[in-house]
């Protein structure tokens, strides 16, 4: 049987695009495999930004209230069986390999061959784990847009939307409103559909009226209410749940993904969303990359905070975290962007926050050096050290750090996933 990386290897190789945006050749393949029409409780989650929060905190509800639930995320950070979890374990090679068996056995041959692409693998993988796994609850996550997604392939019992901005506007169109349309395409006509912001384009309200969805809004259909220091209340209509612990996860989005992620929790109606499973499931919630603090490496070092903030909104919301949370010394960066990524925006909203930039280089078809990083970055960016690698950056950083001092790693998850090898994590 082929190894996990061998596997890999291969579907890295077969298509001849690394996106292709279509439900036509993972819909057949999902089919022949007995998977379609899905039939496992399902919570899908979409959004420019905090999906992966989102997504954690609907795992760690389904957890707390007893639900074995699968999660389905992308993409992994250090090894590829992240992307498949079972109550927040990830899924081991011989099960993927059986998985990506079980597809190639339907998939054809020769010519004849449906040609999926890596996503769409992995994709359908996920899904026929969950699915002889028997899992109480499903958890996905989007992986880009929504509408031609390929986990859009199943009628989601409860969509998320998290939030739209601009991204990958090569793909899903030039403005917010195209996107927003794109992100929208996970809704289905008469089902409830959690938006985790008010603040989202006339698309997606267009679409949830002419579904005529079950929209929940916050501040409308549910909402936070804060109740003296550490603790919160999450209210619907009558109901109201707490007090409420503050979200493991830091930073001052994170009540507003816990919100959405209760809302959804409770759409979904497959356990009774009480006090008791909301607080256990927010004093447990755990993600990595995510505003993920390190203390003090090496020991009397300085602290290490990784956060994936790979475009403007994420860079903005890592922003608001660092200022919430001073620390005595500099905060250094440890940056490493891709080539099809906002670096200025980047750059730009983070500027005030960061006193010394260490640019790190990227690899892959969509790396960019540390050169080409310093020349995107806005002028504010002060950076004085140039390293080809994640590991190196991090050497270098630590290098120049004081005692009192932070480092902070950013960019991309290509940049954190190195930066945990390098720790050690």
């Amino acid at each position: 049987m082929r190894s996990l990386n061998d596997w890999l290897a291969q579907q890295l190789a077969q298509h001849p695009k690394e996106i292709d945006l279509s439900l036509e050749r993972v819909r057949a393949v999902a089919q022949r495999l007995g998977l379609l029409p899905w039939r496992l409780p399902t919570v899908i989650v979409g959004g420019t930004n905090g999906k992966g929060s989102t997504v954690a905190m609907l795992t760690a509800l389904g957890r707390a209230a007893g639900l074995r639930t699968g999660t389905y995320t992308s993409p992994h950070l250090q090894r590829y069986n992240e992307r498949v979890a079972i109550d927040a374990v990830p899924i081991d090679d011989a099960s993927l390999c059986a998985a990506f068996e079980r597809i190639e056995s339907v998939r054809g041959q020769g010519d004849a061959a449906i040609s999926l692409t890596f996503f769409e693998w992995g994709t359908l993988a996920a899904f026929e784990i969950f699915a002889r796994e028997a899992v109480d609850l499903v958890v996905l996550e989007v992986g880009l847009g929504g509408r031609l997604d390929a986990t859009n392939i199943v009628d989601a019992d409860v969509p998320v939307l998290c939030s739209v901005s601009l991204d990958h506007t090569e793909w899903l169109g030039p403005t917010v409103e195209h996107i927003g349309a794109e992100k929208a395409g996970i809704f289905r006509p008469g089902r409830p559909v959690i938006l985790g912001s008010a603040d989202l384009p006339r698309s997606v309200y267009a679409a949830l009226e002419s579904l005529a969805c079950d929209a929940r809004r916050p501040g409308r259909e549910f909402e936070v209410r804060e109740q003296g220091v550490g603790s919160w209340v999450w209210a619907a209509g009558t109901r109201a749940l707490g007090p409420l612990p503050f979200p493991a996860l830091e930073g001052p989005v994170q009540l507003a993904n816990a919100a959405a992620a209760l809302a959804a929790f409770d759409a979904l109606g497959r356990v009774p969303l009480t006090t008791a499973i909301a607080a256990r499931a927010l004093r447990d919630v755990r993600l990595r990359g995510r505003f993920q603090r390190v203390a003090e490496f090496p020991v009397g070092g300085p602290e290490w905070i990784l956060d994936v903030a790979h475009n403007a909104g994420a860079a903005d919301a890592l922003a608001q975290t660092l200022r919430a949370t001073p620390c005595a010394g500099r905060t250094l960066a440890v940056v490493g962007i891709l080539a099809d990524k906002d670096a200025h925006a980047i750059g730009a909203a983070l500027a005030a926050v960061v006193d010394e930039w260490v640019l790190a280089g990227l690899d892959g078809p969509r790396g960019c050096d540390a050169e080409q990083l310093r020349r995107r970055l806005p002028d504010d960016c002060r950076s004085t050290v140039l390293a080809p690698n994640v590991h190196e950056a991090c050497a270098a950083a630590l290098a120049l750090a004081e005692r009192g001092d932070r480092i902070v790693v950013l960019g991309s998850f290509h940049t954190i996933g190195p930066a945990l090898d390098w720790l050690g994590l």
